[in-house]
């Protein structure tokens, strides 16, 4: 565990010299303190193994809100810096999505994956430019009352956007998937979603693709 220079926390597996990914959690409305999230958490377990070429980071923001984007947003910079790869992928879960766009514009970064990602209307793009990006959404995702979700129009809406700025990208809809790939159970053990292998065999997929297929 590493204490970045923003206060917020990076968490490390693997050490592999091809490449750094370096994960962002979702986030909510309240401000509240920055937790692992499940998704995030599940993926890299199952992910580092498969790609032992490559150092998986994942972020633990300070505050995990999007009232707090801009700081979110930091700690994401701060995560790329202090791991010093010469390349760089970063991934985005729901307002993680919204992270990993914004802090594209570091230098080492190549690409963005978006897994279910909110890409508002009003959230700048423009840090893709010259950077692919890959959204994976499930298609089965959307808001219900006290049920959290980003509908796929949603993103398909931003990526869209991105593509009209010249960016490069692929857009994944995952039959019967729902918002997220797991979650964290009560006596704190992770519980796989619908469909979840079938996110880490696409992020694989993607991954080896942008990173050691080339």
């Amino acid at each position: 565990m590493t204490r970045l220079a923003t206060g917020a926390e990076l968490r490390t597996t693997g050490s592999g010299t091809a490449a750094a990914v370096v994960c962002m959690n979702g986030g909510q409305g309240r401000l509240a303190e920055g937790n692992w999230g499940a998704t995030v958490e599940w993926l890299v377990q199952r992910l580092a193994p498969r790609l032992p070429e490559l150092t998986f980071g994942e972020v633990r923001y300070r505050v995990r809100s999007w009232r707090r984007l801009d700081w979110c947003v930091e700690d994401a910079e701060a995560a790329i810096r202090a791991l010093g790869a010469k390349r760089t992928l970063l991934v985005g879960f729901s307002m993680g999505g919204a992270v990993a766009i914004a802090g594209a514009a570091s230098e080492s970064v190549e690409a963005v994956v978006g897994l279910a990602p909110w890409i508002p209307d009003r959230l700048d793009l423009s840090p893709l430019r010259g950077r692919e990006l890959v959204v994976l959404h499930g298609s089965l995702d959307r808001w219900l009352p006290g049920v959290p979700g980003v509908p796929a129009k949603v993103s398909r809406r931003g990526f869209e956007r991105a593509r009209a700025l010249g960016v490069e990208g692929r857009y994944i809809l995952i039959p019967g998937a729902v918002h997220g790939v797991a979650v964290r159970s009560p006596f704190g053990g992770l519980v796989a979603l619908p469909k979840a292998e079938r996110w880490v065999d696409l992020l694989d997929r993607e991954l080896r693709r942008l990173l050691l297929d080339r």
